[in-house]
């Protein structure tokens, strides 16, 4: 099973040479932390950055330099800062190669809900819904089930809907799958977890074909 930036080392497997990549808030954040020094990535936040590194050091933090969680951030050579149109000029654009989001909810056929619980306060919706309505390759990191263990694979989501239809990849702490016709595909095994143990945490559709391997971590 994995922790948070164990599911934030997957996804930087993800990560291809030239990509320009958005982070989303919470476990996304962590991925610029893992991406190999070998390939050049530009990652992108809305709040008007691109060229985002790693977190900072303790006591290297600079408050201005921030991303869109308000986490003081780091900066690659070259990075540039600029204002929100044209931050989601490059987002609404279809600039963005590759989006990582967290997720409160995913569904079977895609559906995601991420901004909002019913009853309780939000700041506002942010830029998720721009981000899934614009992007072809959506990367979802979230933690398999909820507190009490309830699936958050859906067959349906029960939260407002950021986007429709739009997730193409999911990483859990427990598993890597792939959103597809007929539901979600498994692809990859966390460590120490087994095909039955992902079964009993999905609530959607689930497709096992074959062997599934281990995560490379």
């Amino acid at each position: 099973m994995l922790d948070k930036n164990g599911i934030a080392k997957r996804i930087a497997q993800e990560v291809k040479d030239g990509y320009y990549v958005n982070l989303g808030i919470g476990i996304p954040t962590l991925v610029a932390n893992f991406v190999r020094d070998d390939i050049s990535v530009e990652f992108q936040s809305e709040n008007g950055v691109l060229g985002m590194g790693p977190f900072p050091f303790e006591g290297d933090e600079d408050a201005d330099i921030i991303n869109a969680g308000k986490q003081t951030i780091t900066t690659m050579p070259g990075a540039s800062f600029f204002d929100s149109v044209t931050s989601f000029g490059m987002i609404r654009g279809q600039h963005v190669d590759l989006t990582i989001l967290g997720a409160m909810e995913v569904a079977e056929n895609g559906d995601i809900a991420n901004w909002k619980i019913p009853g309780k306060m939000v700041k506002g919706m942010g830029g998720a819904m721009d981000l899934v309505a614009s992007a072809e390759n959506i990367i979802v990191a979230m933690m398999h089930t909820n507190r009490v263990g309830a699936s958050k694979l859906l067959k349906r989501c029960s939260l407002p809907l950021t986007g429709v239809g739009c997730v193409t990849k999911i990483v859990t702490n427990l598993a890597v799958l792939e959103v597809t016709n007929g539901g979600f595909k498994l692809i990859e095994c966390a460590p120490g977890v087994s095909v039955e143990e992902i079964r009993q945490a999905t609530e959607g559709a689930l497709t096992v074909d074959g062997d599934i391997p281990e995560m490379p971590i």
